[in-house]
């Protein structure tokens, strides 16, 4: 008996998480008036207790309507006025974690998810995956030119055009300097490619502007598919080879690293590839 009501008091008493200030002040004033009518009754039995012993000072009568008067309404607003300072305490405090949570998620020039938190994404799939790894072509020459803040609106524009880009199932982070990961759950190969390939074209197509004006900005990329619980190095080794294999054949195209296909412009699928990155395509 004492067990359950003990976990009821803790119960009632316990606070939780908040939505919203509004949701404090609701539980504030709930909660303030169920300890509004425990202080009325725990008053009322008191007096009678006090009679029971002849103990009380002064008539009972006037005691009780003084008691049902004062002890409901200061009790009530007594209350709520203890449990808003601590609900919103806790809300703010929830705020901020999440906010924490999320700038420990979250790459702060890209605005895309960071390699953390696309490794927990990808730890979910289950199945079938695809991994695209895009690398911005020649980007240490866009720095060392035309500035280390162009390099940066160069990686802001790619991030929106991919995040444009992607489906909703797609997950696109940058995993760091100028590469960028993209994860395709349940696609086939030639879906992924075909993704893959929409967002080469689509940063093609893009308009960049530096200090002397427009200029063209290209990527390669490297696809592979696998099945997600064989783990992410797996399927990131076969997509960086993939993207090697971009690079060397001239860069602006996608390879998918198991069909051996290559799309981009000037590049038709099916192509071959340069003897020496054919070694390597093979060995992944």
């Amino acid at each position: 008996m004492a067990a359950t009501v003990h976990a009821w008091i803790i119960r009632q008493l316990t606070l939780g998480e908040f939505s919203s200030r509004r949701a404090v002040l609701s539980k504030a004033v709930a909660m303030a008036a169920k300890i509004a009518v425990f202080a009325y009754v725990l008053n009322i039995l008191s007096h009678f207790l006090l009679v029971a012993f002849d103990l009380l000072p002064y008539d009972l009568a006037p005691a009780l309507v003084i008691a049902t008067v004062l002890t409901p309404p200061v009790s009530f607003v007594v209350a709520v006025i203890a449990y808003s300072v601590v609900g919103l305490a806790i809300y703010d405090l929830g705020l901020s974690h999440q906010r924490f949570e999320m700038l420990s998620r979250t790459d702060m020039l890209s605005g895309l998810m960071n390699r953390r938190a696309f490794l927990e994404e990808f730890e979910r799939v289950r199945g079938t995956a695809s991994l695209a790894l895009f690398d911005i072509d020649r980007f240490k020459a866009i720095n060392d030119s035309l500035g280390h803040k162009t390099g940066d609106d160069v990686i802001v524009k790619i991030a929106q055009v991919l995040a444009a880009i992607a489906p909703p199932v797609v997950q696109v982070s940058r995993i760091g300097g100028e590469e960028f990961a993209v994860l395709l759950p349940g696609m086939s190969a030639a879906d992924s490619l075909d993704v893959a390939e929409a967002m080469r074209s689509g940063v093609e197509a893009a308009v960049f502007v530096g200090p002397a004006g427009p200029f063209a900005v290209t990527v390669s990329a490297g696809v592979a598919e696998g099945v997600a619980e064989l783990g992410f190095s797996e399927i990131f080794s076969n997509a960086d080879r993939a993207l090697y294999l971009a690079k060397a054949a001239g860069r602006n195209r996608i390879v998918l690293a198991d069909g051996l296909l290559t799309a981009g412009r000037g590049k038709d699928p099916g192509a071959s590839c340069p003897s020496d990155v054919l070694d390597v395509r093979r060995s992944a």
